[in-house]
Formats: C-alpha cells, structure tokens, sequence
C-alpha cells in the first residue's frame, strides 16, 4: 500500500505541474482562474480537514499509552532531556547553514526585481514572543479545548501528566492504558481511508499553485530558490550522516526508503500535519517504539522544524541582501539566537515562517516590505522546509531511540526503490 500511494502522488504532481501550467497559459481572465481555484482548494481543504481530525486523538493516545508502558519515570526524564538537546542542536545547525549558504551564494546581491517601498505593508501580522504567555499557554485550560483546536503542545502536556499518572497507579490504570492502545490503533486505520484521498489531494495543491504563479515565476527566483534547495540538501547529508553515524549506514538509508512516502506528502501539500500518521507508521515499521515516536514527533512539531529555520535565517539575510544593508557577524549570531526563540513561541501560527520573518526583519531595522519579495514563490519554497521537517523528527525519534538503547529491527520491509 505505502510504495502504491508513493507512486501515485508522484503521479499527481507530475500531472498537476502539466495541467496547472495548461491553465496558467489558456486562463487569461483573472476571475476563471479564482474559480478553478477555488474548486481545487475543496479537495485539498477536505484532505487536510480529514488529517486534522485524526491528529489530536493520536498523538494524545500514542503518548500517553506509551509513557504508561514505560513504566520507569526517570527514564522519561532522561528521554525528554535527550530529545530536546538534539532539537536544540538541530537548531542551530539548521539557522546555521541557512546563514552560511545565503552568506555564500548571496542570492540577495543586485537582485533584478523592483524592490518594494520600504513603508509598504507586507500583509503578515508580527507576533513577538513573549515567555509570559508561551509557559502559560503550554497548559490547556481544559484538555477538550486543546483537543478541539488541535492545540499538539498543550495535548502533550495534559496526555504527560496523564502517562506518569496512569504509570503511578499500576494496574487500576490498566483500562485506561489498553484503551488508549486500541484508540492510536483505531486513529492509523482511519489514516489508511484518508490516505486514498491523497493523490487527489497533491494534485490540487500542485494545479492551483502552477496555474496561479506560473512556471515563469520559478525562472526569477531561480537563485534564490535553487539557493535555498541547495542549503536544503546539505542539511539532508548533514542529518543522514549523522543517522548513519548513530544507527549505520544500511539502516540509515532503510530509514530514509521507509519514510519516502510521508516525506512526499509533507512535500506536495507543504503539511506536516498531512505527513504525522504515515511517519508515525513509517518509524513503528523501521523499529522505533512506538512509546518513542508517540512522544518526539509530537514535540517535533514545535521544537524540531529544521527547514522551517533555516529558511527563516535565509530569507531574511536574502532580504537585507536586496535593500543592500549589511550585517555584522555579531548580527547574525544574535539573528541566529533570536531565531531560536521565535520558531518555537509561534510554531502554531499560520504561515508561522513569514511571521517569523517579518519579526525578526523588524528586530534588525530591515523593511518589512521586503517580505513582499519572497510572497510570489512561498507556496514552492514551504514545499521543502515542510518536507525536510518530516526528515528532521524522523532523524529525531531514531537517535533517541538508539540513545535508549530501544532500536528494533524494521518489522517490515522498506518499500523498494
């Protein structure tokens, strides 16, 4: 089933690239195109509904049926240090080499597009980080409240509490804990239905972006995207290398065939909700337990975006470049701490990468308008930051995983090449 949805979606790019550069070329009334539009972005609002809804119910059963089968408390401490000081080294090599790259190729530098008045609103609302309100928010004022709104961070929370408890009171728990098992089991098959839907799905988001901006937007930000891919791949070497390192090659290059088909869908719907089941899938098959994929992919989401920051460090540097200001070193390390802080206190926000920017433009006196700059080809380039999230917090749950000395062998396969 994984390597025949695989095909299909490449199938469904491939064909959503020809038929949305058909219409981009044949359409020339604005008002059709909005219509086409309109009706594509059904199938892919539907499939992306239909992902939320399993969301929340999975990452809480999954989480907390397995802190509850872990039994030992002190080894979910040890866990949750292991985990969040990888996330936090991710991190800065990720802000890191997007620094690096755009420092290199300086894609910015006598770039030929009309810049933007400097005093011209951008559209994207800043949100400063304020540590007051990200500790408070953690905590859900009711837990079917953050289950409602898919609140991922305040659902770890309350399902941790709920883990260590279920684990405190032993065998009274027991119900509780084999319901939870049953509910991340019922949540996967309900995945499996969704996923028929996701060739459709791919094929929508691909038409409606080609035909509104047109392949011919890709040939003038060619430096700046390619740039970007570039960095992009470096930090895909950088993260295989170090799973082969930890697991060894062969594994590591089963790792990467078995989450072939998440990587894709995070890629061609520029989701990573889209793409949490079929990894969570994916990383049981490879040999991570489930008690450990159920507890770092959730806090992935938030703390663990490595493409997410570097395209934030990246564009903004791009930015700057364009408007010709100049930033120190110095800059651009605080840049690169600032960044820290920032991609985890708005992670839920939508768009949370342009609002990140936009931010951190404003941090460093560089005009906001420049955002405009990027906003044309920002569908493409979200393509391969959400995608290379899925990698990083797949790399993530097998590093901590081999840490705890809890790697299995693949339960099944990968799906061939």
């Amino acid at each position: 089933m994984a390597k025949r949805i695989t095909i299909l979606i490449l199938v469904a790019m491939i064909l959503g690239i020809i038929v949305g550069f058909i219409l981009n070329r044949t359409i020339a009334d604005p008002s059709a195109a909005a219509t086409i539009a309109d009706g594509l972005s059904i199938l892919t609002g539907l499939f992306l509904k239909l992902i939320k809804m399993i969301i929340a119910p999975l990452v809480f059963a999954t989480l907390m049926g397995g802190i509850a089968h872990m039994g030992d408390r002190s080894a979910l401490g040890r866990m949750g240090v292991r985990t969040i000081g990888w996330f936090i080294l991710a991190g800065f090599v990720s802000i890191g080499l997007g620094l690096l790259f755009v420092n290199v190729i300086r894609p910015g530098v006598g770039v030929g597009l009309p810049l933007p008045p400097a005093n011209e609103a951008n559209g994207i609302a800043q949100a400063h980080f304020v540590l007051k309100d990200f500790i408070l928010d953690l905590v859900p004022a009711s837990i079917f409240d953050a289950l409602a709104k898919n609140a991922i961070l305040q659902i770890v929370v309350f399902a941790t509490f709920a883990g260590v408890a279920a684990t405190a009171i032993g065998e009274k728990a027991a119900p509780i804990v084999k319901a939870m098992d049953s509910l991340a089991q019922l949540m996967l098959q309900i995945t499996d239905y969704v996923m028929r839907l996701a060739p459709f799905a791919v094929f929508a988001a691909v038409t409606s972006a080609v035909m509104k901006e047109g392949l011919g937007i890709v040939i003038t930000f060619g430096y700046f995207m390619g740039g970007f891919y570039l960095a992009l791949a470096c930090l895909w070497a950088v993260l295989f290398g170090v799973a082969a390192v930890a697991v060894g090659g062969p594994r590591a290059k089963e790792l990467f065939l078995h989450i072939r088909a998440p990587f894709l869908i995070a890629f061609s719907t520029a989701s990573s909700e889209a793409a949490f089941p079929r990894t969570l899938e994916a990383l049981e098959r490879f040999g991570v337990p489930p008690r450990i994929a159920g507890f770092v992919l959730p806090l992935g989401y938030s703390f663990n975006l490595d493409g997410s920051m570097m395209y934030c460090s990246f564009a903004t540097m791009f930015i700057a470049q364009a408007y010709g200001i100049h930033l120190s070193i110095t800059q651009q390390l605080t840049m690169m701490l600032l960044l820290m802080v920032t991609s985890k206190g708005i992670a839920s926000v939508p768009r949370a990468s342009l609002v990140v920017i936009s931010s951190t433009l404003g941090a460093f006196h560089i005009p906001e308008a420049g955002l405009l700059l990027i906003l044309a080809v920002d569908q493409f380039l979200d393509m391969g930051r959400t995608g290379t999230n899925v990698v990083g917090n797949a790399v993530a749950s097998t590093l901590v995983a081999k840490w705890e000395k809890a790697l299995e062998p693949s339960k099944k396969e990968a799906p061939a090449t």
